[in-house]
């Protein structure tokens, strides 16, 4: 079940994340919330519930988030990002969306997508997502020829 979710926005983007958040407040009610740090206070106002803040995106909460991806702590990336002005911090946000991919995690990068996940009948049943087996990646460098 998709219980902790990671949430992102970017400053053009946080009005559209927090109307969204506050239309499906009771959606969140029981889930473990944990975001970049400005984000993760709006967030915490607008839903009168905890919030897990990391640091200010562009001062290393994407590779935070991204760490616990990694860790297999985060279910679900929301990370409403601004495509019409240029981040600083880039190179961090795609880590932050490969790191999702490559673990499989659901991304939802604007309304559209935050909603078909919520309404899908896969969120409503417990979808368990695929986690991917990297022992062959891992092992690569243990078979090669020593001298």
């Amino acid at each position: 079940m998709m219980k902790t979710i990671a949430l992102v926005a970017h400053d053009g983007m946080k009005t559209t994340l927090l109307g969204w958040i506050e239309r499906h407040k009771t959606f969140f009610a029981d889930k473990t919330l944990i975001a970049t740090g400005t984000t993760g206070k709006l967030i915490s106002e607008t839903l009168a519930q905890p919030v897990q803040c990391m640091a200010s995106g562009p001062l290393g909460g994407d590779q935070q988030i991204g760490a616990l991806i990694a860790e297999q702590k985060i279910d679900w990336l929301i990370f409403f990002w601004d495509p019409l002005s240029s981040q600083p911090h880039d190179p961090d946000v795609k880590a932050l969306i490969r790191l999702a991919v490559v673990w499989n995690i659901p991304v939802a990068c604007n309304i559209a997508t935050a909603d078909f996940i919520i309404h899908s009948s896969l969120y409503r049943d417990g979808y368990a997502r695929a986690v991917p087996d990297f022992t062959a990646h891992n092992n690569r460098m243990r078979h090669t020829h020593q001298p």
